[in-house]
């Protein structure tokens, strides 16, 4: 393995710096890992064109797959973007890929009914499989791959409740899972800081990257117009229709949808009340030994964990670096610190990875709603799909496909969200004020339980 750096004290520097030093690479950079050695993209237009059929805010899978439908049905689309594209979460996630539905098959039944509760838990299901048929319809190349999910528990009694999870899983809902006992953990991660986990096989990963920038050619193809720098400032209606200002200028439209999640502003005050974006942070380590790699990730799987404030990792798609990413701080930070604070959890997990230097360090944002489901909807004349809760690399990309349709008047548009009420909170504008001390709370019971498990 490769080790640290041994640099020689520095006058004016403390040994906070110094520490810090030694975790870094000499190449260090604060960037997507995902980014680096991405062919550039195809040339964008600069000019807004004064009218559109559809207006599409926001270049992220939502909104490319949304416009891709909407070129493809013969709509003049055109596609708004404050920077440039895919500079938000579609090119900083973990390219990790479930069933994307959080709440359980019982706890919608509670809200919804039982039928209407298999058909939101089925939706994520769909997403999964469907965004397997674009990747290979559209020959985008980014490393998808069936490897599954191993999703490991942080105390007996969590492996006890994941266990019994599996089997209501398989037998409820058909979705394929098993579990592994602490016993046989290292068949599927080398790791002893876990108490068994279960498996989801059918679980995928991809390179989330290049998985937009195919995206973003396909549209490109299709015919629709992608223009970056060109933030929506306000949008105004009339009975005809909608005008989006821009610093590039106006363009009158029929449809407007936005696309923005976890980047939801002051654009859409309503959609920002609903929307609570949440930064999630990752870390990239330098090249590692095949041996290591294949000691810590035999199968190839992507890993999460059953802690409130959840951890996720896997190897890169060529199997020479760790990626390792979550929620490491109360309150939003930099990178620069977030960095340090992964790679600690990292080597807890992954005792012989703490002196392994960390080459990337990164944060993007994404977007929870307060029941902890994806939305979709219209309002006052626009069309919406956002607040994926950290799953929506399948879920975006798969509301924004039925979005399109349902603009173009499509019958198989229709989803298990429609209709569904948008909640927020009083006093909530869009700025999660209570977000530090939920997440504290939520480590602080995590760190209690881990605690008694190990005594």
């Amino acid at each position: 393995m490769a080790q640290p750096r041994q640099d020689p004290p520095q006058p004016g520097r403390n040994q906070a710096d110094d520490t810090r030093s030694a975790l870094l690479t000499a190449d260090y950079r604060t960037h997507s890992y995902w980014l680096d050695g991405l062919p550039d993209a195809a040339a964008l237009v600069d000019t807004l064109p004064a009218a559109a059929d559809a207006v599409v805010v926001g270049s992220g899978y939502t909104g490319l797959n949304a416009a891709l439908e909407l070129a493809r049905g013969g709509r003049r689309t055109v596609v708004l973007e404050s920077q440039d594209p895919g500079a938000g979460c579609s090119t900083r996630n973990g390219g990790q890929i479930s069933t994307s539905v959080k709440p359980t098959l019982a706890a919608l039944a509670q809200r919804y009914g039982l039928e209407r509760a298999r058909a939101i838990r089925g939706e994520g299901a769909t997403a999964l499989e469907w965004i397997e048929t674009l990747v290979e319809r559209e020959q985008i190349d980014c490393d998808f791959r069936r490897a599954g999910r191993y999703h490991a528990a942080h105390t007996p009694k969590q492996f006890e409740q994941l266990a019994r999870d599996a089997q209501r899983l398989a037998r409820e809902e058909g979705i394929e899972a098993h579990p592994v006992p602490r016993s046989e953990q290292h068949t599927e991660l080398g790791s002893d800081l876990y108490y068994g986990g279960v498996v989801f096989p059918r679980h995928a990963s991809l390179h989330p990257a290049k998985y937009h920038r195919g995206l973003l050619r396909s549209v490109l193809a299709a015919g629709a117009q992608v223009i970056p720098y060109c933030e929506a400032q306000s949008i105004s209606a009339d009975g005809s229709g909608h005008t989006i200002a821009t610093p590039k200028g106006s363009i009158r439209t029929r449809e407007v949808l936005i696309a923005t999640n976890g980047y939801t502003s002051r654009l859409t005050p309503w959609l920002r009340r609903r929307a609570i974006p949440i930064g999630s942070y990752v870390i990239a380590t330098e090249p590692l030994p095949p041996k290591v790699v294949n000691r810590l990730f035999p199968t190839n799987r992507v890993t999460s964990d059953s802690r409130r404030v959840v951890y996720y990792y896997r190897a890169s798609p060529d199997r020479t670096r760790v990626i390792f990413g979550g929620r490491v701080s109360a309150d939003e930070t930099d990178p620069n610190v977030s960095g340090p604070l992964l790679h600690a959890e990292m080597g807890r997990i992954f005792p012989e990875l703490q002196d392994t230097r960390i080459s990337h360090s990164w944060s993007g944002t994404v977007a929870y709603s307060f029941d902890e489901l994806a939305h979709v909807g219209r309002y006052r004349g626009m069309h919406y799909a956002m607040c994926y809760c950290g799953s929506g690399v399948s879920m975006a990309s798969y509301l924004g496909m039925r979005l399109g349709q349902q603009i173009l008047g499509q019958a198989e548009g229709r989803t298990a969200f429609d209709g569904m009420a948008f909640p927020t909170r009083p006093l909530y504008t869009g700025s999660p004020w209570f977000l530090p001390a939920v997440v504290s709370w939520y480590r602080w019971l995590d760190q209690r339980e881990c605690a008694r498990a190990a005594r």
